[in-house]
């Protein structure tokens, strides 16, 4: 006689003790390398691109986004109550004359960068300026683009204490001439010392009329190699004024010729600087008078300086001006 048992289920509760908390950890971790990754792959990208692939990609970047979707400051941003106008519908400079001047200084960037462009191509392809690459700084700045040629202990642009122009310098300015006709700016060049003194000083021939000469010779130069006579709009020695912020005074990276493809902006200050003036026009000699201040003491005749001797740096031969 078959006999029904009844059927006993044993569950057993697993320990959680030795779990390996599921699969979590393998997502993360999976999360973990795709980024390193794309880092790598970020930075892989980077070191292969050139010199003009960076700089507009950092162009890119740089743009606001607003200027990006809009293509410029539109009137729905404008506070004024006249839409096209300022304040007062009579005056000129309104909201359309900002967004014309806005137009043509990114037309004009956008021309300073293709000159950048060009001077890095020819850089690269001119096998004389590539060894001088370290010598060559090229950066945008608000008044244009600058172009600085500097010295080197080892390796000086123009000879010692002099403005006599050595050979590589020759080559640079030469080559890079016929490129800066490409574009209508004038230019600016300017020459800069480091500050080590002359033993006369200041009173004789030093730093000042050093650094004045070194950017004519430049000019010169410029000028042999096809560089149109009307560029050039003005022509500055600054001593050791303007040191460069990394290095000290007298380091050898602070003598150096500058450069500047103005922007119209700039351009036009300068030329303002040297035009007309408001002088008030005085049209009867007896209005001087009213002018003149009241004399307390008579005027002194000063003896004429005695015409100073050859200049002599102090440093000696061999450390460069």
């Amino acid at each position: 006689m078959k006999q029904n048992h009844p059927v006993i289920l044993v569950r057993k509760r697993k320990s959680h003790q030795a779990s390996h908390h599921g699969g979590s950890w393998k997502i993360a971790y999976a999360d973990f390398m795709t980024a390193m990754m794309a880092f790598f792959l970020v930075m892989w990208l980077l070191a292969i691109a050139s010199p003009q692939e960076l700089t507009q990609i950092a162009e890119y970047f740089r743009t606001p986004l607003k200027v990006a979707l809009t293509t410029g400051d539109k009137s729905s941003s404008e506070s004024s109550p006249i839409p096209g106008g300022g304040d007062d519908p009579t005056q000129q400079d309104g909201l359309v004359k900002r967004q014309i001047d806005t137009l043509e200084k990114r037309d004009e960037e956008l021309r300073l960068n293709k000159l950048r462009e060009k001077l890095d191509e020819l850089i690269e392809s001119d096998p004389r300026l590539k060894a001088l690459r370290p010598h060559l700084l090229i950066n945008m700045m608000d008044e244009g683009l600058r172009i600085q040629i500097i010295d080197s202990q080892n390796r000086p642009m123009f000879k010692t204490g002099s403005a006599q122009v050595e050979s590589y310098m020759r080559d640079i300015l030469r080559a890079i001439a016929p490129i800066l006709n490409d574009l209508p700016n004038k230019i600016s060049l300017s020459g800069h010392t480091d500050d080590i003194p002359y033993a006369s000083g200041e009173r004789g021939y030093s730093n000042w009329e050093l650094s004045a000469d070194r950017a004519n010779a430049s000019r010169r130069e410029l000028i042999a190699g096809g560089l149109s006579e009307g560029k050039v709009l003005r022509v500055v020695g600054m001593a050791a004024t303007m040191s460069l912020k990394q290095h000290g005074a007298d380091d050898a990276i602070n003598r150096r010729i500058t450069v500047l493809v103005l922007n119209k902006q700039t351009q036009q200050g300068i030329e303002h600087e040297n035009g007309e003036s408001n002088a008030m026009d005085v049209a009867q000699p007896v209005e001087l008078k009213s002018l003149a201040p009241a004399a307390t003491a008579p005027a002194t005749l000063i003896a004429p300086e005695q015409p100073a001797a050859v200049p002599t740096p102090i440093n000696s031969d061999s450390q460069q001006r």
